[in-house]
C-alpha cells in the first residue's frame, strides 16, 4: 500500500511577502505587487510592456553577498524559500546531514522552474559582445542551468536521494509536488524538499511575451493590470518569486514529532497535445489531470472545498480552465469556492505553482479562500463562484485543489487534505 505524504514545512518569496506569513497576510489584504519598471532599459528598448512584480523582499536582503554572486537571481529565490521551508519543517540542523534521525540518502530535492537563468544567460551575452571571452564569469554554465535550482537546494540541505528538476513551464511548481509524491509514495525517499522558482523579468522577456500579446499593457493602472475572469483582462503580468514545501512520509514525520500541516492526497498530470501556447477550448487535457488527481488521492468532487486557479488573465486562458474545473467536478463547481491569487503576485512562471500550493495548504488549513482582487466586471463565460473577499470554508474535512497549465501543453494538478 502506498505510503501516505504530509506536508510539514512551508517557505516562499514573493511579490506580495518574503515569507509564507507575509504572503498569506498580504493575500487576505488583497495587496497588489505589480508596480511600473523603474530600469532604465524601459526606454533604452521602448518597451510596449512597462510594469512587473518583483519579490517584496530583495534576495540581497536576505543572502550573503557571496551567496548572492555566485547564484543567479532564479537560484537566489530557491535557496531562500527552501530554508524557511526546512526550517519551518523543524528540523533540529540546518541540512538533513546534521539533523537527527535524517539519513541524506532518504533526502531529495525537486525544484521546478519555466526558463531557469535567463539573467545569467543574457548577462553573459552582453559581456561577451561587448568586452570579450575573457570576461565572462567562470560560473556562467552552472547559473544559468535550470536544474542549477535543484541542485542548489541539495547541496544547501545535503540532500544525496535526488535532486530533480521540473521543467515544463508554468506547470513546473506543480510537477516538482507530483515527482515528490511518487518518490515517498515508492519508498524511495522519506523526505522530499518541492517546489519551483523563477526570476526572468529580463527585457528580451518582456519584449518576446509582448510580441505574442500575452502580457497586459495596463501601464498606467499597474496594481489593476492582473484581472482574472475579468470582461477587460488583456494578458498576464510578469513576476518572481519561489516557493517550496517539505514534503514527509506519515510515518516518518509522526516518528519525529513534526508538526504536520495536510496530506498530500494526490497529484494528476497530463499534456493537450494541441498547440504550442494556446490552451485546448474544451479543457480536455486539463480535466484529465483533475481527474488523475481526484483518483490518486482516492476522493470526489464533494470533498473538493476550495480551489486555487491557474487564472492567468489572459483573454484565451481563463475559460479553458473554467470548462475543464466543470468537466472534471460536473455541477459541484458551483458550490466551489475559487480564488485566483495572480491577480496579486502576477504570473511567476515556473514559481507560480509551488507558491499557489502554498496558498491553497493556508486556506485549508485557515479555513480561509483569500482574495481574487481587480475583478470588476465578470466573464460571463466563466461560471465559477469566484472569492473576491476572504471566505470562510466549510469546517467539515475537506480537500482543496490548486491548477497549474503551461506553454506546451503541459497540465499539473495537486491536492491537499485535511490531517
Amino acid at each position: 500500500m502506498p505510503r501516505k505524504v504530509v506536508v510539514t514545512g512551508l517557505g516562499a518569496t514573493t511579490p506580495i511577502g518574503g515569507t509564507v506569513p507575509e504572503l498569506w497576510q498580504n493575500a487576505l489584504a488583497g495587496v497588489s505587487g505589480v508596480s511600473k519598471i523603474e530600469e532604465e532599459w524601459v526606454e533604452t528598448y521602448n518597451l510596449a510592456v512597462r510594469i512587473a512584480a518583483s519579490v517584496s523582499t530583495p534576495a540581497a536582503d536576505v543572502l550573503t553577498r557571496v551567496e548572492a554572486k555566485r547564484l543567479d537571481p532564479s537560484g537566489q529565490l530557491s535557496l531562500i524559500s527552501a530554508r524557511e521551508a526546512w526550517a519551518d519543517a523543524g528540523f533540529s540542523a540546518a541540512n538533513a546531514e546534521e539533523a537527527e534521525g535524517v539519513d541524506p540518502e532518504r533526502v531529495a530535492a525537486v525544484f521546478g522552474t519555466g526558463i531557469g537563468g535567463a539573467w545569467t544567460l543574457l548577462n553573459a551575452w552582453d559581456t561577451l559582445r561587448e568586452k570579450g571571452a575573457r570576461r565572462v564569469m567562470p560560473l556562467t554554465v552552472p547559473m544559468l542551468m535550470p536544474n542549477g535550482n535543484a541542485a542548489t537546494v541539495s547541496m544547501e540541505l545535503k540532500a544525496r536521494r535526488a535532486a530533480i528538476t521540473a521543467v515544463s513551464a508554468c506547470a513546473s511548481g506543480t510537477e516538482s509536488f507530483y515527482q515528490g509524491l511518487e518518490l515517498i509514495r515508492s519508498g524511495k525517499a522519506d523526505i522530499v524538499v518541492a517546489g519551483g522558482a523563477e526570476s526572468a523579468n529580463h527585457p528580451v522577456n518582456f519584449a518576446a511575451f509582448g510580441a505574442m500579446q500575452a502580457l497586459s499593457r495596463r501601464n498606467d493602472e499597474p496594481e489593476r493590470a492582473s484581472r482574472p475572469y475579468d470582461v477587460d483582462r488583456d494578458g498576464f503580468v510578469m513576476a518572481e518569486g519561489a516557493g517550496a514545501v517539505v514534503l514527509e512520509s506519515e510515518e516518518f514525520a509522526k516518528a519525529r514529532g513534526a508538526r504536520i500541516y495536510c496530506e498530500l492526497a494526490g497529484a494528476g498530470l497530463s499534456a493537450d497535445a494541441f498547440h504550442i501556447t494556446a490552451p485546448d477550448e474544451a479543457g480536455l487535457g486539463a480535466a484529465r489531470a483533475l481527474t488523475e488527481a481526484m483518483e490518486s488521492g482516492e476522493f470526489t468532487a464533494e470533498d473538493v472545498i476550495h480551489v486555487n486557479a491557474h487564472a492567468t488573465s489572459t483573454p484565451k486562458g481563463d475559460l479553458p480552465e473554467a470548462v475543464a474545473l466543470r468537466e472534471a467536478f460536473g455541477n459541484t463547481v458551483d458550490g466551489i469556492p475559487v480564488s485566483a491569487t495572480k491577480s496579486m503576485t502576477g504570473h511567476m512562471l515556473g514559481g507560480a505553482g509551488a507558491v499557489e500550493a502554498i496558498l491553497a495548504i493556508k486556506a485549508l488549513t485557515e479555513r480561509t479562500a483569500p482574495r481574487t482582487i481587480n475583478l470588476e466586471n465578470k466573464d460571463s463565460q466563466i461560471d465559477l463562484d469566484v472569492v473576491t473577499t476572504p471566505r470562510e470554508l466549510r469546517k467539515e474535512a475537506g480537500v482543496v485543489v490548486s491548477n497549474s497549465f503551461g506553454f506546451g501543453g503541459h497540465n499539473a494538478v495537486v491536492a491537499f487534505r485535511d490531517y
